[in-house]
This record gives structure tokens, C-alpha cells and sequence, in this order.
């Protein structure tokens, strides 16, 4: 019997450069040249040029999603439409980390990342999406609901383990303070969590979300001297877009994805076929459009028979109707899965969308499964106009990531980002995203290097060929 060698489950940092400058031919160029210079392009949107009445109305929308996000992020009403105006002239939008608060290595480089780029046009607003249908605990002792300080780690909100593992960050179930304890109940044991805990809010907050988000606002007005106003996205945020497209019976999603031509199962069935190939497990049926939030909990949903049914929650049912779906949203039954996410928030109005190691690829495969959709569903005209997006995703998490990075030294003297800034502007694109252990620890991230390398992908592909990156 002869042994087939199994493909390893880890892929070196070249393995991985290699893949991407394959898959996204910009990078190549840039892996030599200063990280200025590639954060400058990756916010380079260009100007939004469309005549497609969707996408017009796609924008309009999300362009109301911002400004309630930035009022009430606090920001009185000029300010809002200040961002919404940005965001429609320089389209792009930070979709990397996730809710995660500002001072985690994991999301502190990449805002600082995000300011080279925003600097380099004089943007006055750092708009992202911060995923918050994420658990606390990611895997030991990291996640949003963990921050190391000291070398010690410390438990955000001082949650019992029960809370951790499978609790979500967008439930509302109970309320959220900062504790920053330590395994032994201590509320900040050491001196960089008692200094934190002193800039942290101190209120009490519906969900742990809600806390970050106030969390990161305060920690940015104080301790960044940048003039660049923050804006962060959520899940309710994103839920709330959705719902603003379902109310209205002539927009593209009431009348033709959830209504009339039934894209979204076109798009469902698509994807199924697409996880039997060689891109198996970039883009998952986790769930089918929507999650059930229930008791703080995210639950997938099946969709069956013309309604969403939650899959051993209960007896939860809603019907896949337009107006029963926004009033689920509005009342936070349910969330938009990270696919309707993208959809709203980049796909229909244009938006280039900045991303981490998963993201640079499965985002790309979720603009081919909506092109599926489009093509069978004789939605030619936004067929044709999405694939005129000038690179509409690009990496841009952990492109910043240098080797023993600590950005509680970093953020202490209040113009840290300053200097800090003008080194990292200065270092090459390799030199910056270091080992890219994150890419290079991922299993799946080696099997597509093979499938590269081999031949059995191609960057030719119609799949990756359709999604312009």
C-alpha cells in the first residue's frame, strides 16, 4: 500500500506571501516599499461612479446608517453627516478587527494602520465595522473578553467562565462593567489595569458591546493625539441597515433577493456547491442569513418552507417575508450573518472593505456566490455595475503587527502616535506584518497555498476572476 502524503497543517511566511500577491496582484508590487505607500492605495477608493438606482439607494441607506451610528456614538448632527459624506466620497471601510477594545495588539496596530492611510488623504473620520457576534472567549484566555496587561491576563468584564465560552458580545442578556480582574477575583492586580481602569468608563452597559464601543471613544478622545474622529460599527448598527432596505417594497432586497426572483436561495444553493470544491470551508452555511440572538446567545437558522426556523432553540420560527424580517431585526431577534453584513454594508453601495487573512479571500467568494445570484435571477444591470468595484477588497488587518508589540507603552504619552506612526510609515510591507503567524498557523490558509502552488486554484479562476481584487 502505498502512503499518500496529507498536506500539512501549517505553510511558511514565503508560502503565504506568495499566495497573496497571486490572489491580490496589488500586494506584490508593495511587499519591498513602505507601509505608508501601501496604506495610502488600500485607502484610495476613487470616487463612486454609478447610475445604477440600487446602488443609489444601497448608499442612501447606509449613508443614514452612519449618521445614527455617529449621533449615537455622540457626535451631534453636523458631525454625523460629516462621516457620511466621507464615506461616500473615499469608500472604504475597516472590517478587520473585531470588537475588540483598543488597546488589544490585535486591534491597536491596525488602527494604527488605518490612520497611515486616512492621514495620507486628510480624512477627517476612521469609519470600521467591528464584528460583534463573536464570543468573549476565542480560545484560552484571548478574545474580546480578555486583554493581557503585565504579563498577566485579565478578564475584561470579570464574567464566570459559563459567560465566556459561548456568550456573545451582542447580547443583551444581563448588564457589563469593567472589572479587569485577574484567575483570582482581584479587580486590576497590577498598575497598567489600574491606570486602564481609571480611563474606562465607569457605567453600567446593556451589552458588552455597547461597553467597547463607549470603551474605545474615551480611550481615543484621550489618549490618541490624532484629529481623526473614530466611528464603530456593530451588529445592531448593520441590523438596523438591513431592516431600513426590507421597510422599503421597492428596494432590490425586499422585492428581488427576499421576494420575487428568491436570490437568497440561489445564493444558499451556491454556496453549498462552492464548499465541495477546492475552496471547501472559506465560505460556510454556518447559518442562513440571519442568527437567532436568544438569551445572549447567537443560534443559527435554517431556512425551510418560506420561513427561518432556529435549529434546537426553542420553537423559533419567522417567516422569510420582507416586513416580518425587519421587524425581527428591529427587535433584535435576529442578526444579519457576516455575509449580509458585507452585503449591505459593501457589496450594493460600493464600498471597499479592508480585511484579515480569512477575510482576503472569503470575502472575493462571497462576491462571486452574489454574481451567481444576479446572473441566474436576470439582475444584469447590478450584475454588470458590481463588477466595474475598482479593488473591492483589499487586506488590511495585521498588516501591521510588529514582533513583541505592547500598546499600553505605546498609548501612555498622549502624542505616542505621533512617532509611533512615522516608524511604522517607514518600514517595508514584509518588514511590518512580521511572521504572519496568523496566516501561517491556519490550517486552511495551507491548504490553499498548496492548492496554489499545485495549480488546482488558479487566480484565473472564475471565481476569483469575478471578484476584481
Amino acid at each position: 500500500m502505498i502512503a499518500i502524503p496529507q498536506a500539512s497543517e501549517h505553510c511558511l511566511a514565503t508560502d503565504v506571501r506568495g499566495t497573496l500577491s497571486a490572489l491580490m496582484p496589488l500586494v506584490s508590487s508593495y511587499w519591498g516599499r513602505p507601509l505608508g505607500d501601501y496604506a495610502s492605495v488600500a485607502y484610495d477608493g476613487g470616487k463612486i461612479r454609478s447610475e445604477c438606482p440600487v446602488r443609489h439607494c444601497a448608499r442612501d441607506l447606509l449613508g443614514c446608517c452612519i449618521e445614527r451610528a455617529a449621533q449615537r456614538s455622540g457626535y451631534d448632527a453636523a458631525e454625523a453627516r460629516s462621516a457620511s459624506l466621507q464615506l461616500m466620497a473615499s469608500p472604504v471601510l475597516q472590517t478587520g478587527p473585531h470588537c475588540l477594545l483598543l488597546i488589544e495588539p490585535d486591534a491597536f496596530y491596525t488602527h494604527l494602520f488605518s490612520l497611515l492611510g486616512l492621514n495620507a488623504h486628510s480624512l477627517e473620520w476612521y469609519i470600521s465595522y467591528n464584528a460583534s457576534t463573536v464570543s468573549f472567549a476565542e480560545k484560552a484566555k484571548k478574545g474580546p473578553g480578555w486583554l493581557w496587561l503585565e504579563g498577566e491576563a485579565l478578564n475584561v468584564f470579570g464574567l464566570p467562565r459559563s459567560r465566556m465560552d459561548s456568550f456573545s458580545l451582542c447580547g443583551l442578556e444581563g448588564s457589563y462593567r469593567f472589572a479587569l480582574s485577574n484567575s483570582k477575583g482581584d479587580a486590576a492586580p497590577n498598575a497598567s489595569a489600574a491606570h486602564l481602569l481609571a480611563e474606562l468608563p465607569s457605567d453600567e452597559f446593556a451589552s458588552a458591546a455597547d461597553a467597547i464601543r463607549a470603551a474605545n471613544q474615551t480611550l481615543w478622545r484621550r489618549k490618541l493625539a490624532s484629529p481623526i474622529k473614530l466611528l464603530q460599527l456593530d451588529d445592531f448598527d448593520i441590523a438596523d441597515l438591513v431592516a431600513d432596505h426590507l421597510d422599503d417594497a421597492e428596494s432590490w432586497m425586499s422585492a428581488r433577493f427576499i421576494g420575487g426572483s428568491k436570490i437568497a436561495e440561489i445564493i444558499l444553493n451556491a454556496m453549498d456547491r462552492l464548499n465541495m470544491g477546492p475552496w471547501q470551508g472559506w465560505v460556510r452555511r454556518t447559518t442562513d442569513l440571519f442568527w437567532r440572538l436568544e438569551k445572549g446567545r447567537i443560534v443559527p437558522l435554517s431556512l425551510q418552507d418560506g420561513a427561518l426556523r432556529a435549529s434546537g432553540a426553542g420553537d423559533y420560527t419567522v417567516k422569510f417575508r420582507p416586513d416580518c424580517i425587519a421587524v425581527a431585526l428591529r427587535q433584535r431577534a435576529i442578526l444579519p450573518s457576516l455575509y449580509m453584513v458585507f452585503l449591505v454594508a459593501s457589496m450594493l453601495p460600493g464600498v471597499r472593505a479592508l480585511g484579515g487573512c480569512r477575510q482576503t479571500v472569503y470575502y472575493p467568494l462571497m462576491r462571486y456566490l452574489t454574481a451567481i445570484g444576479l446572473e441566474r435571477s436576470g439582475d444584469f444591470d447590478l450584475l454588470t455595475d458590481l463588477r466595474k468595484d475598482n479593488r473591492p477588497g483589499l487586506w488590511g488587518h495585521r498588516v501591521l503587527k510588529p514582533a513583541g508589540g505592547y500598546p499600553f507603552r505605546e498609548i501612555q504619552n498622549l502624542a505616542a502616535a505621533g512617532p509611533a506612526l512615522s516608524a511604522y510609515a517607514g518600514l517595508t510591507l514584509e518588514q511590518s506584518s512580521g511572521d504572519l503567524v496568523n496566516f501561517t498557523g491556519d490550517a486552511i490558509w495551507a491548504k490553499l497555498s498548496d492548492h496554489i502552488a499545485t495549480g488546482k486554484i488558479a487566480s484565473t479562476s472564475t471565481e476569483w476572476r469575478w471578484a476584481g481584487s
